[in-house]
């Protein structure tokens, strides 16, 4: 037994196989969530200490190879080779062993400690199958343990094994063996660089890889002898099998996992169609399938607006019920009014006006994640978004962007190019965010009626498509195909749901609600001190004159780059007053609306631009947005003088 306290553990595997449920199961709330150094990656650690020993868990990225076609994959690689950790669990799901396998046998060349987690296997029974667990084990030569990781079973049996095999401290290799061709060029070329080279990877990871073309690898081995070697090598593999040697090495690991598979899955019934595949007939329909997104999108955006409204008025006016009580206090009038109008009616604008209608979004947002149904919208908008010079991969931080921008624009990470990702975040800053939804459903919706509140978000979806052919016109590249994964639909856990959905609203709680207190509060300071009115007068050519808004809206703009939902707060600060068809016409509540959904991403998206794409970027984007939209604002203006009060 070693005399080692701490280790560390690496969660490795494909993405949806349960990775993510297996480190929150086993590490609890003992987590730091971070960046990988001078990466966009994010890192995600967690700890478990039990009986005087320590151990720090990794939660690697999900891919799908060892290769460096995207930062995940380098980041991944890099971790394992060079931070060895003492054991890598490699979580495979059970329903796709095959798929999954080809994972795992690029985990074994880079001869690292494994246990297999064979995980989501309640629906692999369901399915009227099984598979032969000390078969597969043997065949791999590592430990598998059968997991049901949301239902929290096998886990106490995985960190056993992982524990037993730490405390042990073995060590053992084992190889999978290619075709005589391949093999015997590993082998010599293996030998060559053990004797020659120094590297953090194993010898015959790096005679693979070197076969593979992979140029990170021949960047870090300079032996001239051992790279002219690796393609003379190549050479011949392309003369024997008529493929580039890096496809003969991709199909023989595929037929390895396919054979592996074959020999330990087991038929139990006859397989069935599930209610998801019959599901399916219509959720990915050409025809169908967006006919359903399209209810889908609806229903969400109505059932928000229905609940957030109804709980707005409940909130905010048991809230302002507490208003005598305050004003009974033994105060001056100048800090009674900064305790009420300041302190409290942030407070009020926060639970009222702006959580009623947060909440429920991101609760319904972490549903359909967690069902499976956004990855299947990702599918049917792959065409739209070959459109805007990207592929449908690209939806999944745009649908992001619906519950927050940030994540949205951090979520471009999963596109392979920068020029994709750029485009992507762009796109996404435009997307209306929860914060947006706020003000369309809390101003227009609730002062003008749903339907101008929908006329808004076609006007910004036709704003993003817009913007999506220009700047796939301007910007250099071809749109690259969508390979990813089409997760099984699953019932949605409801634990798994509101720690998304707390995780989401985390952020305003902590974050920006005292914004929001803060800002309400330095209001009411400029109010009681008449420093209001000469910011007004300054605002007032553009906000009266060209957007025909009334001078404190600009004000309220000024709010907006710290949260987008305080334009929302400081109008009712400002006026005293959440009855807004008092103090504003129905054309300047849709001009309001329709520029505050556009005109200038919050501070928090502003610094993850900067974080992602530098500065010169993030700021062109912000004042391109800022000029775009007070020109279409103005535009729109002059147009509905025509048709609206």
């Amino acid at each position: 037994m070693e005399d080692k306290k701490e280790f560390v553990v690496a969660l490795a595997g494909n993405a949806n196989v349960g990775k993510s449920v297996i480190f929150n199961q086993l590490t609890g709330g003992n987590q730091i969530i971070g960046n990988w150094p001078g990466k966009t990656v994010e890192k995600a650690e967690g700890f478990i200490e039990q009986e005087g020993v320590r151990i720090r868990v990794v939660d690697l990225p999900g891919i799908y190879s060892l290769s460096t076609y995207s930062e995940e994959e380098i980041v991944s690689r890099e971790f394992i080779a060079k931070e060895k950790p003492d054991l890598v669990i490699n979580v495979v799901d059970a329903v796709n062993l095959e798929r999954n396998l080809f994972f795992t046998l690029q985990l074994i060349e880079l001869e690292v400690p494994l246990v297999i987690a064979l995980n989501q296997y309640d629906i692999l029974e369901r399915k009227g199958l099984s598979i032969n667990g000390k078969k597969l084990s043997e065949l791999l030569g590592v430990p598998v343990i059968k997991t049901v990781a949301v239902h929290n079973k096998g886990l106490t049996e995985l960190f056993e094994t992982v524990r037993n095999a730490l405390l042990k401290g073995e060590k053992k290799v084992s190889h999978l063996r290619y075709g005589k061709e391949v093999e015997s060029r590993i082998k010599e070329l293996a030998e060559i660089i053990s004797k020659k080279v120094k590297t953090y990877y194993p010898p015959r990871f790096v005679a693979i890889k070197l076969l593979e073309n992979d140029p990170l690898i021949k960047k870090e081995i300079k032996d001239e002898e051992i790279l002219k070697k690796a393609d003379k090598f190549r050479k011949e593999l392309k003369e024997i099998h008529g493929e580039e040697a890096e496809t003969v090495i991709i199909s023989e690991r595929y037929a390895i996992a396919s054979r592996i598979a074959e020999s330990v899955i087991e038929r139990k019934s006859t397989l069935k169609k599930s209610i998801g595949d019959w599901f399916d007939k219509i959720a990915l329909d050409k025809v169908w399938g967006y006919v359903f997104f399209i209810l889908v999108t609806i229903g969400i955006f109505y059932a928000v607006f229905k609940f957030g409204s109804f709980f707005s008025d409940l909130l905010s006016n048991w809230l302002e019920s507490f208003k005598p009580v305050f004003m009974r206090m033994p105060l001056t009038p100048f800090w009674n009014k900064i305790l009420w109008d300041g302190v409290m009616e942030g407070v009020i604008a926060g639970i009222g006006i702006v959580l009623p209608y947060i909440a429920p979004f991101y609760l319904i947002l972490a549903f359909l994640e967690d069902s499976g149904y956004l990855a299947r919208i990702a599918f049917l908008t792959d065409n739209v978004m070959h459109k805007l010079g990207l592929h449908g991969k690209a939806f999944m931080p745009l649908i992001e962007g619906f519950g927050c921008n940030v994540p949205a624009v951090l979520g471009t990470r999963i596109m392979e190019r920068d020029r994709d990702r750029f485009i992507a975040a762009i796109l996404a800053t435009l997307v209306p965010c929860s914060a947006r939804t706020v003000i369309i459903l809390g101003l227009v919706a609730a002062f003008l009626g749903p339907v101008y509140a929908l006329i808004i978000y076609v006007l910004d979806f036709i704003l993003i498509l817009i913007t999506g052919r220009i700047l796939n016109k301007f910007m250099k590249g071809t749109p690259s195909g969508l390979i990813m994964e089409m997760p099984r639909y699953r019932k949605p856990v409801m634990k798994i749901i509101l720690k998304q959905t707390w995780i989401r609203l985390k952020d305003f709680v902590y974050f920006a609600f005292p914004i929001i207190i803060v800002a309400n509060v330095v209001m009411e300071i400029f109010s009681i001190f008449n420093w209001i009115k000469p910011v007004a007068n300054f605002l007032k050519p553009v906000m009266t004159n060209f957007l025909g808004l009334p001078p404190l809206a600009g004000i309220t703009f000024l709010f907006g780059i710290l949260r987008k939902e305080l334009t929302l707060v400081m109008l009712s600060t400002l006026y005293h007053t959440t009855n807004f068809a008092k103090v504003l016409t129905p054309r300047q509540i849709f001009i309001f609306g329709f520029v505050t959904m556009i005109y200038i991403p919050c501070v928090a998206t502003i610094a993850a631009l900067k974080r992602e794409f530098g500065w010169k970027r993030a700021t062109a984007v912000t004042v391109g947005e800022f000029i775009g939209a007070i020109v279409l604002g103005g535009i729109l203006n002059q147009i509905l003088k025509l048709f609206m009060p």
